[in-house]
């Protein structure tokens, strides 16, 4: 199968699209603690990661956006996943149109500043191809995900609830 996503690269990582052979790295990562308390509060099944990948590689067929896996350019080690989503939450009130940038790195990846490398890569890649303006989701307790929503240009907008527990919607661009 030919990878529709773009193959992006930074000077310490390699961006490429998801493939079925990525969720033996994908599935561990949701169902680590460090992981999920942060992003829902609950751990991913094999299953759901599966339907999630699945998800990551059908988006690039139909919207011309996607995720990508991370991995390390020497090496290859697993990094995370990270890029824009068509989620259609069931958040009240709807996120507009714009698409949602979603990051999850692999716990052994945090601190390194590879979010913040992949980020800027894909931002720049999103705004040569007209997608500047774009949304995100946070949970208010993860201050190291919102420190780097702000360096990157994402600004608070509201506070809502999500799965009855409140979210911060995010906006850029």
């Amino acid at each position: 199968m030919a990878d529709i996503a773009p193959r992006l690269a930074t000077r310490r990582l390699v961006l490429t699209g998801h493939h079925p052979d990525d969720l033996d790295d994908l599935a561990p990562m949701w169902a680590h603690p460090a992981v999920y308390e942060r992003i829902g509060g609950q751990p991913r099944s094999r299953e759901e990661v599966w339907i999630r990948l699945l998800r990551s590689i059908g988006q690039w067929t139909h919207f011309g956006y996607g995720s990508w896996v991370l991995r390390e350019r020497d090496g290859g080690a697993f990094v995370g996943e990270i890029g824009l989503l068509e989620a259609r939450r069931a958040i009240d009130p709807p996120l507009d149109a714009r698409p949602e940038m979603g990051w999850t790195l692999a716990p052994a990846m945090f601190g390194k500043g590879y979010a913040l490398e992949a980020l800027t890569a894909i931002l720049d890649w999103s705004d040569r191809r007209g997608l500047a303006q774009t949304c995100c989701i946070i949970d208010p307790g993860n201050a190291p995900s919102l420190k780097l929503a702000d360096r990157i240009g994402y600004r608070v907008q509201r506070e809502t609830p999500y799965h009855g527990k409140p979210i911060l919607v995010l906006e850029r661009g």
